[in-house]
């Protein structure tokens, strides 16, 4: 009788696994809903510095070319690819790219200890490893990869730009430089005297932290809001700490930065040589973001005819990780076909 039971419910739950895989979202860990145009699978690479990447390859279904041209993309800074760069990543596999959303070194489910750091440097390489993947499939044609950094890695991706000439067009969407913003503050509020007191903070943090073996944590986004914070952390809150947007893996949805991870920031900027990029490039920006600033300011170093500014009338920062009516997807496909398909 018992063991009549046990098959009795086991075939309750395959049968049900199976109705859920057929009219539901079998697996699916993703903030946005999955594609019936495109094929997902797990992808692990590594760094120039041995860490291994984890990332979701989003490949065109019932596409017949033999290479394609390929696109790598990563943010936003805090974010994990289940949530805006997997739907970047998604869309531009539907509309014919081979697209690789990936977590940065030390987050989601890519590898590096500590957990929960970022490094100007690593975090631009990790761009670089992105390419040496894609370049290295064989359904994807090495001359014809881009890269989109969302968020603080669209100052990343900007900046590996600078560095590899491999990334034949680069898109950055609401775009943060994260040295600027951790040297500078916002809106650069920050003087010398200020950023000499941080710097004597963090550093006393750095004894802590060896003394306690563990890394604290800077202060993320509040659990619940007040009503009285900024109206950018209002907006992101309603992103990362939402159902829109949550995930448990991402930083700002469910943790926070080591505090002493903004040091290297603050002592080593990006983007030194951004003036020279040659290839092309897409800055887009939402025209009530906060961060307006770093993109606009970006784009004055930028030289060429194959650079382009474009400021989404009405939208904020978060409306370009998710807001399919504010992301210009048409506008950033057509530029990556001009760059990669057509060229």
């Amino acid at each position: 009788m018992i063991k009549k039971i046990i098959l009795c419910l086991t075939a309750i739950l395959v049968t049900g696994g199976i109705f859920m895989c057929i009219f539901g979202n079998c697996g699916w860990d993703k903030t946005f809903k999955k594609s019936d145009k495109v094929i997902v699978k797990k992808v692990h690479f590594k760094n120039r510095y041995g860490i291994t990447l984890a990332g979701d390859l989003y490949s065109p279904k019932n596409k017949t070319e033999d290479k394609f041209p390929a696109i790598a993309v990563s943010g936003p800074f805090g974010a994990v690819k289940e949530q805006a760069s997997g739907l970047y990543a998604q869309k531009m596999a539907e509309n014919g790219y081979i697209a690789l959303a990936f977590d940065p070194s030390f987050t989601g489910e890519s590898k590096g200890q500590p957990r929960n750091v970022a490094s100007p440097d690593i975090n631009t390489e990790d761009f670089s490893a992105a390419v040496d993947f894609l370049s290295n499939q064989p359904n994807v044609d090495p001359d014809k990869i881009g890269i989109i950094g969302i968020c603080g890695f669209g100052g990343m991706g900007l900046n590996a730009a600078a560095m590899d000439t491999r990334i034949k067009a680069t898109v950055t969407s609401t775009m943060y430089d994260m040295s600027r913003v951790n040297a500078y503050g916002y809106f650069d509020a920050t003087d010398e005297n200020a950023r000499y007191e941080l710097k004597e903070n963090l550093n006393k943090q750095r004894s802590e932290d060896f003394k306690n073996n563990k890394y604290a944590k800077a202060a993320g986004l509040p659990d619940k809001l007040t009503g009285e914070e900024p109206q950018f952390v209002q907006d992101y809150y309603g992103y990362y700490k939402t159902k829109r947007g949550y995930h448990k893996r991402s930083i700002n949805s469910a943790s926070g930065w080591n505090m002493t991870s903004s040091l290297s920031f603050i002592n080593m900027p990006i983007l030194t040589f951004s003036n020279e990029i040659r290839n092309a490039v897409l800055m887009i920006h939402g025209e009530n973001a906060h961060s307006r600033y770093f993109s606009e300011d970006a784009f004055k170093k930028l030289k060429g005819d194959n650079k382009e500014l474009f400021i989404v009338k009405g939208a904020n920062h978060v409306d370009l990780y998710d807001n399919l009516e504010k992301i210009p997807f048409d506008k950033i496909t057509e530029f990556f076909n001009k760059y990669l398909k057509n060229n």
